[in-house]
């Protein structure tokens, strides 16, 4: 199955880095824009860097992530595996003694699991250097004090939830298309697919919201 897992990583991680990547862009340069203009005159401005860091690590990278992923990979996953099973390519696995679970489901959500935290990593760095670049051109802040902010109240802990977010989120995306896709029925046609890819998205995006406070609750105040 490795060879199925690494397909899986490359679709999962390679194919979906630009959009992911177009996100963090704007996500950090809108974080910058916002916040100076709630700071001018008030707080001084190259804490911005500790606002555009502490939000796209902690929030906007992970959770718009997860929610972009939702529908480009989770509804992918279900439709691939939907579309299996009213084809009937799941029965036949099954009488060539295959295990579709262990062939189809597992090198899948493996795949989530390891590239989604890489991709967020990547959206961070693009989002906090986004950031920094208009924070530099358009807010009057000097590229040492925006990093001076980013220091202010960075905690290294911080990295870490937003990786755990993320890994988190993968394994939740993948584990619901790869459900929504299996239970699919066999006479249901192109209506249970597109029934199932739509629950895929909705669900997702749902369980995402609820575990990101879970998440936050938990890591952010009881993990020391």
């Amino acid at each position: 199955y490795w060879s199925n897992t690494t397909a899986q990583m490359i679709e999962i991680g390679l194919h979906s880095l630009p959009i992911i990547l177009f996100i963090a862009f704007f996500s950090g340069m809108v974080t910058a824009v916002q916040t100076g203009y709630q700071f001018q005159a008030y707080v001084p401005l190259y804490l911005v860097g500790s606002v555009v860091l502490e939000s796209v690590v902690l929030e906007l990278a992970p959770v718009l992530g997860g929610l972009v992923l939702s529908g480009r990979v989770g509804a992918k996953i279900a439709a691939e595996i939907g579309t299996m099973k009213v084809t009937e390519q799941i029965d036949a696995m099954e009488v060539m003694a295959m295990n579709p679970y262990l062939y189809l489901a597992i090198p899948r959500i493996l795949a989530g699991m390891v590239m989604v935290p890489v991709l967020v990593v990547f959206a961070d760095l693009m989002g906090v250097l986004s950031g920094m670049v208009v924070a530099v051109n358009t807010l009057d802040v000097s590229t040492p004090d925006f990093i001076k902010g980013m220091r202010a109240f960075w905690n290294e802990k911080d990295a870490y939830f937003g990786i755990a977010k993320a890994f988190s989120f993968g394994l939740t995306i993948t584990s619901i298309a790869c459900y929504q896709g299996f239970k699919v029925p066999t006479n249901s046609g192109a209506e249970g697919v597109g029934a199932a890819t739509t629950n895929t998205v909705v669900v997702s995006c749902l369980v995402i919201l609820v575990l990101d406070y879970v998440l936050a609750n938990a890591l952010l105040y009881t993990v020391i």
